[in-house]
């Protein structure tokens, strides 16, 4: 997501905080890479330049010339400047009393609207809500099947009257009414207290979509109308976004696709060319691949800081609570063993795609980048892990110290790699193992350094992976003992 923009941003800061002294003609070079970058990331122009213009004012006022450290002064203007492009962004839904609550979903065809029923339908399951969706969408062809397959994988109860069904340009007028009146009557009998309308699409902005549309809206009166934009289409998407706004006034936007675009312009641009939210992003084909859209967080990942509270989400909904309880008692007494080691593994799995959550935690981003790693590297990585453990025996796995030579040989042909690989997994392992040891016997002071590194992407110096482990004590980090200092006489 944003890798190029990501990149020419880390370019520009490197080149800022590589020069001994700095001038304003220096900030202003600076500022127009970022101009370019965000042109080229498809930004709207107006946009690009009341973005950089505001950086440049606060450059110069906040003396970034006279700093010791300008570049990460300007990373820090930009990441300010970034969030108020975005936000402010409120992305509750407020529920009415008594319900239903009427969720009006509009957007044209292509842009992933359906499928974005179905992922706003499971997001509300898992708030503690009961959402029924309703087939609105009359005249494109299989769309009413469609969103009854989206219902059926996600649980949720679709309404649909196949009776008014017909191709385009054939609907009766007042159809899709008639069908969102009796799917909103539906849920009262049912007890649910949320309807999402699955209203029509087109390829392009027509006077009949508009037409059926308003006339939904003027019906119903929806408590909440979201429009559903493919990411992917840049400024289009933008500019869509104020014909539907111009004719039913949108509480806010859903981005879709942003797990494909490497651009962001439409992100970018949505808020201030609109005046509308972006409330959720659609990052993924699976139907949880839903987020609430937060412009700190999204500020982070352009800048390549990682996104700590977005990986502690999902490792909330990801891992199992009396797992994580179990291993937490483990690390305290050192106790890892290569089962809990590949247990964790498939944790961290359910997460999602693991080039995506590594870029969460901060400074991972550009190690990838410097390793050259490509997206799945680290999912192959793991399926050859997974058939090292898989050729063990149940003692071996157990107490990995018995796996001397011979054994090492005889995995490695069971799992079908090279014995190299199964010392690599197993160093792997037992430096997994250390650091498990070591934040498990860590104090409150430990572990509020080791917070303090993740947020800076600095693990190596702490003793995480890329650096020496280092020992610790009750109550924190020990500092790590300078052999070439001379001995006091």
């Amino acid at each position: 997501m944003f890798d190029a923009l990501t990149n020419k941003f880390s370019d520009v800061f490197r080149g800022l905080s590589g020069r001994g002294k700095i001038s304003e003609e220096n900030v202003r070079e600076a500022m127009r890479e970022v101009r370019t970058a965000l042109l080229e990331a498809d930004v709207n122009f107006k946009v690009v330049k009341d973005f950089t213009d505001a950086v440049m004012v606060k450059a110069i006022g906040e003396e970034v010339i006279k700093s010791l450290q300008p570049g990460e002064l300007m990373k820090k203007l930009v990441y300010d400047e970034l969030v108020n492009v975005m936000g402010p962004v409120d992305t509750r839904i407020y529920f009415v009393q008594p319900g239903p609550t009427i969720i009006m979903m509009c957007g044209l065809q292509g842009s992933g609207k359906t499928t974005t029923c179905g992922k706003l339908a499971k997001f509300l399951v898992g708030k503690g809500h009961h959402p029924l969706l309703a087939a609105a969408d009359l005249q494109r062809p299989a769309a009413v099947e469609q969103l009854r397959q989206v219902g059926e994988q996600v649980g949720v109860p679709v309404y649909s009257d196949d009776t008014k069904i017909a191709p385009h340009g054939q609907v009766a007028k007042g159809a899709a009414v008639a069908v969102c009146r009796a799917a909103i009557n539906a849920a009262k009998a049912q007890g649910r207290d949320v309807v999402i309308l699955d209203t029509a699409g087109r390829l392009h902005i027509d006077e009949d979509l508009m037409g059926e549309l308003k006339e939904v809206n003027a019906q119903l009166k929806p408590h909440q109308i979201y429009l559903v934009l493919d990411a992917m289409s840049g400024q289009d998407a933008v500019n869509s976004a104020k014909a539907f706004d111009a004719q039913l006034e949108l509480d806010g936007l859903i981005l879709t696709k942003l797990d494909s675009d490497t651009r962001g312009g439409a992100l970018l641009s949505a808020k201030v060319v609109t005046g509308k939210p972006v409330k959720f992003l659609g990052v993924g084909e699976k139907f949880d691949a839903l987020q609430e859209f937060r412009p700190e967080g999204m500020a982070q990942r352009i800048l390549g800081m990682g996104d700590i509270l977005e990986l502690v989400e999902k490792a909330h909904a990801a891992f199992d609570q009396e797992k994580a309880e179990e291993l937490q008692k483990k690390m305290e007494k050192g106790s890892f063993t290569l089962e809990d080691f590949m247990s964790q593994m498939g944790q961290v799995n359910k997460m999602g795609p693991m080039g995506g959550i590594m870029k969460l935690i901060p400074g991972m981003g550009q190690m990838m980048n410097n390793m050259k790693m490509q997206e799945g590297d680290i999912e192959k990585q793991m399926k050859r892990m997974r058939a090292m453990y898989d050729s063990m025996t149940a003692a071996e796995r157990k107490k990995p110290d018995l796996i001397e030579h011979g054994r090492r040989r005889r995995i490695a042909r069971g799992a079908g790699v090279e014995t190299q690989e199964i010392n690599q997994f197993i160093k792997q392992f037992e430096q997994s193992r250390d650091m498990m040891k070591a934040v498990g016997g860590m104090g409150i002071m430990g572990k509020f350094k080791l917070m303090k590194a993740m947020m800076k992407g600095d693990l190596a110096g702490l003793g995480m992976p890329g650096g020496p482990m280092i020992k610790t004590k009750k109550g924190g980090f020990m500092e790590k003992k300078d052999r070439n200092k001379k001995k006091k006489r």
